[in-house]
């Protein structure tokens, strides 16, 4: 069964806005997909609905055994559990060290013992390659540094699915190389990774299926390439 699954969707960023149309869309376990387009033309709209932020029409939408159609507002805490979500912008606490930022969502998502908070945090920094990092504040750290907080942050509970929204589009080619690296060994390792870029470089480099949002559709470049 796949984590998502779009069939003949709608998506409106608000009402009476139709952005996206037909949009026919599947991951499954371990698929990793690039969004591209330009600004505005429903890239991030595609995410936001998957995440449950919006609510689509259409014949089928499915993102991890939840019907987005109907999916109440009681199950987006649940179905974002089963989610991975890093931003451009980092989007840490800056009043707080990494370790609290950390610790923060595992407390928030119910991880109640003390001990298995500490062990869980130290694997995923070790991951991100940044475990002498938890004491550091956001500010002290460069920006590739926070981008990988951030991806160890996302992978707090091990999700299905990784949605990364334009994760490096503010780091120097060095940091780029290592987000993707960190990224590509999380898809090896059985998470799906849906990420939006403006970066032809990336995809060139690391390439994967490769979708485009334009004039309101949503093109499996590699489909039509085929």
């Amino acid at each position: 069964m796949p984590l998502v699954d779009f069939q003949n969707v709608s998506i409106s960023p608000s009402k009476g806005t139709e952005i996206l149309s037909q949009v026919n869309f599947t991951m499954g376990p371990g698929e990793f997909a690039y969004i591209i387009g330009q600004v505005g033309s429903g890239k991030t709209s595609l995410l936001r609905t998957i995440d449950g932020e919006l609510k689509p029409k259409g014949e089928t939408a499915q993102a991890l055994g939840f019907d987005l159609k109907h999916l109440k507002q009681s199950q987006v805490p649940e179905l974002r559990r089963r989610l991975g979500i890093v931003f451009q912008d980092f989007k840490l606490l800056r009043d707080r060290t990494v370790e609290d930022n950390l610790q923060f969502v595992l407390r928030a998502t119910g991880w109640k013992d003390k001990e298995a908070r500490r062990e869980r945090i130290a694997e995923v920094m070790t991951q991100v390659g940044l475990h002498d990092k938890l004491p550091k504040f956001p500010h002290e750290l460069s920006g590739g540094e926070q981008q990988r907080v951030a991806i160890a942050r996302a992978i707090l509970n091990s999700p299905e699915l990784i949605l990364a929204d334009e994760p490096t589009g503010n780091l120097d080619p060095e940091n780029v190389e290592k987000i993707m690296n960190i990224l590509f060994s999380l898809k090896q390792k059985g998470t799906a990774v849906i990420m939006v870029t403006h970066n032809q470089h990336i995809i060139d480099a690391h390439p994967a299926t490769t979708y485009l949002c334009q004039d309101g559709t949503l093109t499996n470049l590699n489909a039509q390439n085929a």
